[in-house]
């Protein structure tokens, strides 16, 4: 530990004190929907989504962010502007509805007013297949980035967690081992779908491992997108499950 703190000083990294509201105009973030109308004939996006992310809406078209992979097909083919890249960091959503978006665009929940956990938060990680979503949850705890400044913390048993954070496609192999871990959570507690496949199963949707995310299994609190997710992306959907207020809907857990 020493000797990467002495690296890191060395090279001048530190902790970036405040998070952004946009990435760089080089980063490829998830796709949005404009007010422009498409081609009448164009489907361009449409047959190039491996994950079926895309519908028409007569002159528009719906994305869904919850099933989209993040390959940017659909940005490059589009010819009006329809799609673009969205660079926001903030893309976590409370419902799985919200996720979807259209001409009319969405919100992100607002977080203003601070729940039961708004001092500390203890996520039980539990990976169901994806390791990229695992490397970004370490990076988020590296120096640069230390989401344990803001009291987020893992913890090995789930007897001591307040939080389920799941990734991967969660195939059938993996529905008892998860429940039987939400199960030993003392309430109240959250579920947080972290990445394309935890929310919907990504390119493994539909398959015969069963492997369609965690929402067909568990109450999910909220829906972090991407694939994997950016890792200040993931601290904003993790912080917005520490602020959740605590009468939404933690009185069903047990």
């Amino acid at each position: 530990m020493l000797r990467l703190l002495t690296y890191l000083l060395s090279k001048g990294v530190v902790t970036n004190k405040v998070i952004p509201e946009l990435f760089g105009e080089e980063v490829t973030g998830l796709p949005k929907v404009t007010n422009n109308a498409c081609e009448a004939t164009c489907e361009s996006c449409i047959g190039s989504c491996p994950t079926e992310a895309i519908r028409r809406l007569d002159v528009s078209v719906s994305v869904d962010r919850g099933a989209c992979i993040a390959c940017g097909q659909c940005l490059a083919l589009c010819p009006t502007g329809t799609i673009i890249n969205d660079r926001t960091v903030a893309t976590h959503t409370y419902t799985r509805e919200e996720l979807i978006l259209s001409s009319q665009g969405t919100s992100v929940p607002a977080v203003d007013n601070p729940g039961i956990f708004r001092k500390s938060l203890a996520l039980r990680v539990v990976s169901t297949g994806c390791s990229a979503c695992d490397l970004e949850i370490s990076a988020a705890f590296n120096p640069i980035f230390d989401m344990e400044r803001f009291g987020i913390s893992v913890v090995a048993s789930p007897r001591f967690a307040d939080a389920l954070l799941v990734t991967g496609p969660v195939p059938k192999a993996m529905h008892a081992p998860l429940l039987s871990c939400y199960q030993a959570m003392p309430g109240p507690k959250l579920v947080i779908a972290c990445g394309t496949c935890a929310i919907s199963g990504g390119v493994h949707k539909n398959s015969y491992t069963e492997a369609n995310g965690v929402v067909p299994l568990l109450p999910v609190d909220v829906f972090i997108p991407g694939c994997p997710p950016h890792p200040w992306t993931l601290i904003q959907g993790v912080l917005a499950a520490q602020k959740l207020k605590g009468q939404r809907s933690l009185s069903r857990r047990c």
